[in-house]
């Protein structure tokens, strides 16, 4: 009897757990390049979806999730997996209750692999920052942000530091564990590689080195990473805060004493409550209040 009580209170527990989870509002699907993309990565093999990780992407689209109450910010999300696939379940969709219940609409990214085409998932991401404000005054938008992981977090880090012009300049990023530079030295190599190819100029490392981007222009930034990544090192994240902090725009990084790469919303992070709750007051202290 004791243990059949035990086991009840259980399951009550992990159900009244579940259903106290801030939970997304219904989506939609917004085609990026409805009338044809301006440019290809050659990728010919068909599209492959595993629970939102998704391989040979050549048609790039964005998941919208508006909250009840809009406070004014969008977040884009660029998930991450090497550019070579996009973790867009525990990099992107797996936040939209979290942030819909902070009032910010999250738009997850899914962005054309781009095998070796560089400027394939640049052009989704600006395109993304388009769609985004037509959709402002629907939306309730004033202020739009970039967000990215490991190599998603390179493609939002690209974005912000190579914008075409102020239409596309996000108003802020968010980086998580990110990708920044190609140096061969600190670089994620098979990212490297499937952004730029195999062996890249060393005009073109240094291009998409974006610790090498920064300008006083470049967004206001929130960037989060563990100390024991092995599989990024943390120095991209440092070189880019360095840089950020020359050119005195605002900034704040946030370095964890474990848990590897690759965490994302998952809740085995063990400083999962750290990293939201600091990104919250983040949003709410700097980008809420200008």
């Amino acid at each position: 009897m004791r243990k059949l009580i035990l086991f009840t209170i259980t399951i009550l527990g992990t159900v009244l757990s579940l259903t106290a989870q801030p939970r997304a509002a219904k989506t939609e699907i917004i085609p990026l390049w409805p009338d044809g993309a301006p440019n290809s990565s050659g990728i010919t093999a068909a599209e492959v979806n595993n629970n939102e990780t998704y391989m040979n992407v050549t048609e790039a689209s964005m998941r919208v999730f508006r909250p009840q109450v809009p406070n004014g910010v969008c977040i884009i999300v660029c998930p991450g997996g090497a550019y070579v696939v996009e973790a867009a379940n525990v990099e992107g969709s797996d936040m939209a209750g979290w942030l819909n219940s902070l009032g910010v609409t999250l738009c997850v990214l899914k962005y054309r692999l781009p095998n070796g085409h560089y400027e394939v998932p640049i052009s989704d991401a600006e395109q993304a920052v388009r769609k985004v404000r037509e959709h402002a005054a629907e939306w309730k938008i004033n202020k739009v942000g970039i967000m990215g992981f490991s190599a998603g977090g390179h493609l939002a880090s690209t974005l912000a530091t190579h914008y075409s012009s102020p239409e596309t300049r996000p108003d802020f990023q968010v980086l998580i564990y990110p990708v920044i530079t190609m140096n061969p030295q600190y670089t994620h190599e098979l990212s490297m590689r499937s952004l730029l190819g195999e062996n890249p100029s060393k005009e073109m490392l240094d291009l998409f080195s974006n610790e090498k981007q920064v300008t006083a222009d470049t967004p206001q930034a929130f960037i989060a990473l563990s100390h024991d990544d092995s599989a990024v090192a943390p120095l991209n994240s440092i070189l880019y805060y360095t840089e950020l902090l020359k050119n005195k725009v605002s900034a704040t990084m946030h370095i964890y004493p474990s848990g590897g790469h690759g965490w994302g919303f998952r809740d085995t992070f063990p400083y999962k409550r750290q990293w939201t709750e600091e990104f919250e007051t983040w949003l709410r202290n700097v980008i809420l209040i200008k």
